[in-house]
């Protein structure tokens, strides 16, 4: 059996790192209910905790899906908890796609899944992104979910200029991340 294509056992993995997505992505939201600031940084904190697992994956399963599985757990999870919206489901899909295109045009080489890990670090940007795409609708959640102040300081720490900050940022740490998953776990080359 091949480590690097679809298997009963590969199969299985999948479902644990499928999981393993998802709550490092939930752990992502969760910070960003402590405080604005940690909103704000969804992507600094994606790359931090959600690009070691999609890295492992793609290493895994050097076959197409990887990505789909991954975003499925998203998807399955975000209808679960009667918060699949638009605003989170599509950039979920549109991850999964790019990743998993990305994976086939470097034929799922190291390079490949580096970009793809990278891409799939932004599964909260549903989240995250409609604090500069959809500014009156972040706001006005926060204030009915969220402590009082909590909406003020979150416009207060996100303005328009922050956006290609935080996402640079973001993506920086993600390679950061995949480069000491890759020697970690001693990715085979």
């Amino acid at each position: 059996m091949r480590k690097h294509s679809w298997s009963k056992k590969n199969a299985l993995w999948m479902l644990l790192y499928a999981a393993l997505y998802v709550i490092a992505s939930v752990i992502v939201c969760v910070l960003g209910s402590i405080h604005p600031f940690l909103f704000v940084c969804y992507q600094i904190t994606a790359g931090l905790l959600v690009t070691g697992v999609a890295a492992k994956a793609f290493e895994r399963i050097k076959a197409f899906g990887a990505a789909v599985c991954l975003s499925l757990g998203m998807l399955i999870t975000f209808f679960a908890m009667r918060d699949a919206n638009l605003w989170h489901c599509v950039p979920v899909i549109v991850i999964a796609v790019l990743s998993e295109l990305i994976r086939i045009a470097y034929e799922y080489n190291e390079k490949g899944n580096m970009i793809a890990a990278v891409i799939m670090s932004f599964s909260t940007f549903g989240y995250y992104g409609q604090i500069w795409f959809n500014r009156d609708y972040t706001y006005e959640c926060a204030v009915e979910e969220m402590p009082s102040g909590y909406a003020e300081t979150l416009m207060n720490c996100s303005p328009e200029w922050s956006f290609p900050i935080v996402i640079i940022i973001g993506i920086a740490v993600a390679l950061i991340i995949y480069n000491i998953t890759k020697k970690l776990f001693k990715f085979d080359r």
